[in-house]
């Protein structure tokens, strides 16, 4: 993989359309799929709706957004009303996340972001259009990078530095499981997968992930059951191999 822009494409006088050209022709010469590994990734006509590229092998879509510093916490996205309805669609597009140099002309950091990890929670809508602007009243949307779980962003480069193909696709397959679940289990899943996360290291007790208790229990007010809520989670992210249960109380997060 080689992680230079081809000078080709400087014909534009927009530094936009400049990267937006050397960014989707990178893609589309360079990237693969991290879902089924097919080295071609055929691009779609310019302002389609949502997505950017299709696999030509197993048909994913991929959404692409760059930019030349780091995404913070959140990155902008289409119409709000758009982005939620295709949620739970089977051709909602997975989310491509670069960032690139101009001195060198090169790829820097490349993850992505699998469908899977999509739910209504991070998706955040944003205030409408101004009266005087040229889309009034349009209403777009955030993705809430900060609330998607670590196992949920892939990079295939990182810090200009390629990551080995075989170790993407691992990581990909790991949490392909959510796919089978609904939006509201995948809901619980990943806020628990991201509490086990966030205590930052692999081992982990049943009471440490109780003291996320009353953090869950705001996420979901509606539910009076948290305790065995958590532990139904936990079961499943056991049998899905997520985590491996070690002894009574004691789990370990997957490497």
């Amino acid at each position: 993989m080689k992680l230079g822009f081809e000078e080709s494409q400087l014909s534009y006088s927009s530094g936009t359309q400049k990267a937006r050209a050397w960014t989707e022709a990178w893609v589309s010469a360079q990237a693969y799929c991290p879902h089924c590994g097919n080295a071609r990734m055929s691009q779609f006509p310019n302002n389609s709706p949502l997505a950017d590229f299709l696999c030509i092998s197993c048909n994913e879509e991929f959404e692409l957004k760059s930019q030349k510093g780091k995404f913070g916490s959140s990155v902008a996205d289409g119409a709000y009303k758009t982005k939620c309805e295709r949620l739970a669609a089977d051709n909602n597009p997975n989310l491509l996340l670069m960032n690139y140099d101009v001195k060198s002309l090169s790829v820097v950091n490349l993850l992505i972001v699998p469908k899977h990890f999509f739910v209504k929670d991070i998706i955040e809508e944003r205030k409408p259009l101004a009266a005087t602007a040229r889309r009034a009243g349009w209403i777009g949307s955030k993705i809430r990078l900060d609330r998607v779980p670590e196992s949920g962003k892939i990079h295939i480069v990182k810090g200009g530095v390629v990551r080995p193909k075989d170790l993407v696709l691992e990581e990909w397959q790991k949490t392909l499981f959510l796919r089978n679940e609904s939006l509201e289990a995948r809901g619980w899943l990943l806020d628990v997968m991201k509490c086990v996360e966030s205590l930052g290291k692999r081992d982990f007790t049943l009471d440490e992930i109780y003291s996320f208790e009353h953090h869950l229990g705001n996420l979901y007010p509606g539910n009076q059951n948290v305790r065995p809520k958590i532990r139904q989670q936990l079961q499943y992210l056991r049998d899905r191999g997520f985590i491996e249960f070690v002894t009574r109380g004691q789990y370990r997060l997957r490497s």
